[in-house]
């Protein structure tokens, strides 16, 4: 009798109304919390939004999806131009963003590791923990040793992969037209020329194992905006739920990578015991060969060395493709009297036949005007407001000299990437793209003078500086840029020279949720194989 009244009374109290209201009261309470737990800003520093309080931090939460552009870019005219820093908002359970001006860039990034860590401010905003479930910091490592080293070697498979994947992806119809997807066409020839360089031939060929390393990429950006506006106490929960795509993602390119990791463990074991073995120069041999010179035998699994691939071929494929298909984008919808497309396919077709159809890597970088035309796409169609985070991890926090304000730990500082490279003071009519915009820099300076050539050296594509962002700067730039940079010339020059492209009269823009663009997926192009 007692046991029936008590489910009688819970049943009473637990009505669908009552239960709706107790997961707000839940969430309520649980955002309260997390900025109950969040780093103050600086009270000297001002703020761009809705300002301060609890009404106009839900404000900012509300509008920051919608908003965040272009509050950053009120703050870079009021504020950054003044030599200020300011307070931006951002996601919910994020901290509120310091944004550094340009005038202060060299006081950030000299800042030792163990004051404002970018391995942590990439923690924090991928969710490393839960997307990845290792960090980026062998793979670094290992880049920074060995692709510059390696990079001459790498060439020639390179340009056949990227040679045979555009001739796939693009056809070889020289009568008809055809119209293809941008971002679709650009990820099949991307994903193969990039994983020619991590995993070689033939995984590169595999379709399964490309469309799941797509899929992984893909995961980690809608991941990333779904857990931004989750408390955080929701984290363990939501975490692990909405990487199961990840997790399915890369259970299936290990599955299909497997026996090519364990027969190039197997291969580089026998040259240690000084057999006569030919193994492949990419990224799961340096891994190997990394892990062994650091004496770290935990990354000598398969499982490992494929998760260990994983960030880097989020890296490279996404902001490749972004990279890629802004260019053709701003090239196809340039006024075609300027004579881009044909300066390009002049430069590019000269290199090629002065080379005996072979790039090298002198000759790849003497492409100026392609260089030039790719950087200024970097520049005006940028792919992030914000790209250099920094966080606080001193636990006496950081103090800024110039302004005398103080960061506590667990505070984000960034650059704002967009509002300098569209500055007027330093790029004219900075909102045009004007494909040899650095090569008129270029020319207006005198390389025999030390200082000029100084100049002449920053202005291309994979020499990072206050004013070029995109790569980020300092002793943390991409350092895979110069591999990126190869690969987008080789594209660029095989797609002009061997296809027509037809002039789009209206370029289609980039949206952005937050701090995230988002391409405009749909956009299409018109090509044709040409008559050579």
């Amino acid at each position: 009798m007692a046991v029936a009244l008590s489910s009688q009374v819970l049943e009473s109290l637990l009505t669908p109304g009552r239960l709706v209201l107790l997961s707000v009261l839940f969430v309520v309470i649980s955002f309260i919390v997390d900025i109950s737990r969040l780093p103050s800003c600086p009270d000297s520093l001002p703020r761009v939004g809705f300002g301060r309080g609890l009404v106009a931090s839900v404000k900012n939460w509300v509008y920051y999806v919608s908003r965040y552009n272009d509050w950053i870019a009120d703050g870079y005219e009021k504020y950054n131009k003044k030599g200020r820093a300011f307070v931006a908002p951002n996601s919910p359970s994020r901290p509120l963003e310091i944004v550094v001006p340009k005038s202060q860039t060299a006081w950030m990034l000299e800042q030792p590791d163990r004051v404002l860590s970018t391995k942590e401010a990439h923690r924090d905003s991928l969710f490393n923990d839960y997307q990845f479930g290792v960090d980026d910091q062998f793979p670094i490592r290992t880049i920074h040793k060995h692709l510059a080293r390696n990079i001459v070697n790498l060439l020639p498979g390179i340009q056949k992969e990227v040679h045979a994947s555009i001739d796939d992806v693009y056809g070889t119809d020289t009568e008809n037209w055809r119209t293809l997807n941008i971002w679709n066409s650009l990820i099949g020839i991307v994903s193969r020329v990039t994983n020619r360089m991590l995993v070689g031939d033939p995984l590169c060929h595999n379709e399964e194992f490309l469309k799941n390393q797509v899929a992984f990429a893909d995961a980690i950006v809608r991941n990333g905006l779904i857990m931004n506006f989750f408390p955080k106490v929701f984290h363990p929960i939501v975490g692990p739920l909405v990487t199961i795509t990840n997790r399915r993602a890369w259970r299936k390119t290990y599955e299909i990578g497997k026996p090519v990791i364990e027969q190039r463990l197997r291969d580089m074991g026998r040259i240690d015991s000084g057999a006569d073995v030919q193994v492949p120069e990419d990224m799961l041999t340096w891994l190997i060969r990394q892990a062994k010179a650091e004496g770290a035998a935990e990354e000598l699994s398969p499982v490992m060395l494929s998760k260990r691939l994983l960030p880097v071929e989020f890296a490279a494929i996404h902001t490749t493709v972004l990279t890629a298909s802004n260019v053709l984008l701003d090239l196809a919808s340039s006024d075609p009297s300027l004579g881009y497309i044909d300066a390009i396919r002049k430069e590019t077709s000269q290199a090629l036949r002065e080379g005996n159809g072979h790039w090298t890597k002198d000759s790849l970088a003497n492409l100026h005007l392609t260089d030039s035309a790719i950087k200024e796409s970097m520049r005006v169609s940028y792919f992030a407001r914000c790209l250099t985070h920094r966080k606080v991890i001193a636990p006496e926090g950081v103090t800024n000299p110039t302004e005398g304000w103080h960061a506590p730990e667990g505070s984000f500082l960034t650059l704002d990437l967009a509002g300098v490279h569209l500055d007027p003071e330093a790029f004219p009519e900075p909102e045009k793209y004007d494909a040899f915009r650095f090569v008129k820099l270029r020319e207006q300076l005198d390389p025999k003078n030390p200082e000029e050539a100084m100049k002449i050296k920053r202005l291309g594509m994979v020499t990072t500086s206050p004013e070029h962002l995109t790569f980020s700067h300092g002793r943390h730039a991409c350092p895979g840029r110069f591999f990126v940079a190869h690969e987008l010339k080789m594209i660029l020059a095989y797609l002009l020279n061997n296809y027509d492209i037809k002039h789009i009269e209206k370029r289609p823009q980039n949206d952005w949720v937050g701090a995230t663009v988002i391409p405009p997926m749909a956009a299409t192009l018109e090509v044709k194989r040409r008559k050579i």
